[in-house]
């Protein structure tokens, strides 16, 4: 009793997944509050009409787009980890192990009611000896994390377009000046149009990739933290409730039953 009571005071403290999607509104409304102040002194304005090269704009949706990705993958992990949880509050309770008989089907879907699904199947295919879940392990993880991924490419892709923008602004900022004559006043009034506009075009596309690589880190490290917390409960869910009780039972009962064909009832 002092363990199980120990187990709810330890799981009640745990913080609940949901706080992971609100943390990401949390910083989206920040970010979006950002967005209406730059659009409201004209800055916003100001950087797509001197981007001639539509870098900048480019590099915003991508941002958008990857921002609504995030938001998909950070629900899923929400749903998981309540789903972890339902599994745990199951399967610490008093009459818990029968959760795992007839392969664990009365627990919630997800990746991680899979894992003790496959767990059981495996216990019941040994028939003896200790549980290795190892390599069910890494097949949980990769199925945690999913398409993680796909936030470290963008980031990095980011930087990218703007480091290309930076290179694009010098060469427009540079090319007037093979053919600059210092006598012809025009064509130095025209050159120094020319510079300006490509140094606007360097700084603006540089602004931008770095901004959104650095916010595009910062969601997906939240959402990889909270990818690595639920991996983290599964493991000691599976190996305080799930692999000893499948290893305390007899070997005659982990064996599937075989039928014999062609034996007279």
């Amino acid at each position: 009793m002092s363990a199980i009571g120990a187990e709810t005071a330890l799981s009640s403290n745990d913080p609940p997944e949901r706080s992971v999607l609100l943390l990401w509104m949390i910083f989206t409304g920040l970010s979006i509050f950002a967005v209406f102040l730059l659009w409201r002194y004209g800055l916003i304005h100001l950087m797509v009409a001197s981007d001639r090269t539509y870098i900048s704009s480019l590099i915003a949706v991508l941002y958008f787009i990857t921002c609504a990705h995030c938001f998909w993958r950070t629900r899923a992990i929400t749903r998981e980890g309540e789903v972890a949880r339902g599994c745990r509050a199951v399967l610490s309770a008093p009459d818990g192990a029968r959760a795992l008989d007839a392969n664990a089907r009365g627990l919630p879907g997800g990746p991680v009611a899979d894992h003790i699904r496959s767990l059981v199947t495996k216990a019941k295919a040994q028939a003896t000896g200790r549980i290795d879940q190892t390599l069910l392990l890494r097949t949980l993880a990769d199925r945690l994390r999913g398409s993680n991924g796909f936030g470290a490419f963008v980031s990095d892709t980011l930087m990218k377009l703007g480091l290309l923008g930076t290179i694009i602004g010098f060469i427009i900022m540079l090319a007037p000046i093979a053919t600059l004559d210092a006598a012809d006043k025009a064509a130095m009034k025209a050159s120094m149009g020319l510079m300006s506009d490509g140094m606007a075009v360097a700084m603006y596309t540089t602004l931008a990739g770095l901004i959104g690589s650095i916010l595009v880190r910062i969601q997906y490290y939240m959402l990889d933290a909270a990818t690595q917390r639920v991996f983290s409960d599964t493991v000691m869910l599976t190996e305080t409730h799930v692999t000893p009780v499948l290893e305390s039972r007899p070997a005659v009962e982990r064996q599937p039953a075989v039928e014999s064909i062609g034996t007279p009832p």
